[in-house]
């Protein structure tokens, strides 16, 4: 049955567990002999799915849940109550968004409040902060910000795995390759736009301060374009997808060159500007309110190609141009895709050893998922993460407050959220910000900074 998650009291979603049959453990044992690991579709650990997905699902509940109490937060379903006292509370819930039985997963913290006060006195409805994670994580990630975020009277803060991504369901995502790359795009981006305003209607939100994290912001920056009459402010944090293409990019590519990109370490030199109005508000976080900083980034000279690079790259951008996915070679590596999760996640020395073993735990659990609408990645953008159909131009258009956040050791260039407010022109309130000892997931490194940006980005929503 349906979820009424306006009533936040019906049962999550739980997939029945199969039983295993003769006939399906026969098609699995031949399918483990036929085993191909170039095939995105097939992976080891899809071939064992009859083995029980009740027994997976209880897995990836217990690795998110650990992961979120990490955080201070006490989650909990229906069919699995969190402990009294052990956190703030909040639900996971599976939204169900049309009649074949797709579902955003969803973590829920409802305000204890009836909402903040207007002006003549009177108590106003609670507000809602939907966050939105990047490519390759899921709602997890976001677990060192949702105990502060929660302290914000009147608000009810929401997190949403992508449809596809995380622990949503899986619906299978046919690309269309062989249409124009205008198709190709609007099709990938609609299969994400149209699910998250699903999503809302289900929930019963009329409104929201949308936030999005890097691919996150990519779709929250669309549905705001579309549906601006349900978006209070967009917070962008080091959205991809902003910028074009340097010229000669591809070509770049191709020889085994990567594009410029300010070097790791530096930070960004700003210059005066006669429409912007800059200041320092904590270390190097800058803001700008009714402009955008003009800021002249390091240019260095592509480094030279050699055969080894140049391969490596075209073999790259080969397979990113056939939709393969970083969550394909961890389902193909096997029982060694969680080294592969391990080595990634071990970069993060900020966090606890304890906090590092729970969020790689986590990230491997839905990384070996069904792969699904990870495969619209080459859709939307070019290797290199440049969009198909940048976003600097189409946001000329948008009719929502909008705020940038970027790390200020981050790899994604701030300079396309600098172009993206000049095109905005003051026709809506707009601010950029860097957050200082932080690359591309400052929500995870730097939550301190980030969560006090965010809270006064959400004292400004209307």
């Amino acid at each position: 049955s349906s979820i009424s998650p306006a009533a936040m009291s019906s049962e999550p979603h739980t997939p029945p567990a199969p039983v295993a049959k003769p006939d399906e453990v026969a098609e699995a044992a031949e399918a483990v002999l036929a085993w191909n690991p170039f095939t995105p579709a097939r992976s080891l650990a899809s071939m064992f799915g009859f083995l029980g997905k009740a027994q997976t699902t209880k897995t990836e509940h217990a690795t998110e849940v650990a992961l979120l109490a990490h955080g201070g937060i006490a989650a909990s379903t229906d069919v699995a109550p969190a402990a009294a006292g052990s956190g703030v509370p909040a639900r996971l819930i599976d939204v169900e968004i049309d009649d074949s039985g797709n579902y955003v997963h969803t973590l829920a913290i409802t305000s204890n409040s009836s909402g903040d006060s207007g002006s003549n006195g009177t108590a106003r409805p609670s507000r809602n902060l939907v966050l939105t994670h990047g490519y390759f994580t899921g709602l997890g990630f976001f677990y060192r910000n949702y105990h502060e975020l929660s302290k914000v009277d009147g608000w009810n803060i929401y997190s949403i795995d992508w449809l596809g991504m995380g622990r949503s369901s899986r619906p299978a995502y046919t690309s269309k390759r062989s249409a124009s790359e205008d198709e190709r795009v609007a099709n990938a981006e609609s299969f994400f736009v149209e699910s998250l305003e699903e999503w809302r209607k289900r929930m019963g939100l009329e409104k929201m301060t949308l936030c999005g994290h890097s691919f996150g912001g990519y779709m929250s920056a669309l549905y705001a374009l579309k549906y601006p009459e349900r978006v209070e402010r967009l917070v962008l944090i080091s959205p991809i997808g902003v910028p074009r293409p340097p010229d000669g990019y591809e070509k770049m590519l191709r020889e085994g060159r990567g594009p410029l990109r300010r070097p790791r370490g530096t930070t960004p030199v700003a210059s005066s500007s006669d429409s912007s109005d800059s200041k320092d508000t904590s270390g190097n976080i800058s803001t700008s309110t009714s402009g955008a900083e003009s800021i002249k980034a390091e240019q260095l000279d592509p480094p030279s190609p050699n055969m080894r690079r140049t391969l490596f790259f075209r073999v790259a951008m080969s397979l990113w141009e056939r939709n393969f996915a970083p969550q394909w070679l961890v389902r193909s590596a096997g029982p060694f895709g969680r080294r592969l999760i391990d080595m990634y996640v071990g970069r993060f020395i900020w966090l606890s050893e304890e906090q590092r073993a729970g969020l790689a735990a986590y990230a491997h659990q839905i990384s070996v998922l069904p792969g699904s609408s990870e495969y619209a990645l080459g859709d939307i953008l070019r290797p290199g993460a440049f969009a198909r159909r940048p976003l600097v131009d189409r946001l000329a258009g948008i009719t929502v407050p909008t705020t940038f956040m970027y790390g200020d050791n981050d790899w994604v260039d701030s300079t396309g959220g600098e172009e993206a407010i000049r095109k905005i022109g003051g026709r809506v309130p707009t601010s950029l910000f860097r957050v200082p000892r932080a690359g591309h997931n400052l929500h995870l490194e730097n939550p301190a900074d980030f969560n006090r940006i965010l809270i006064s980005e959400m004292g400004t929503a209307i």
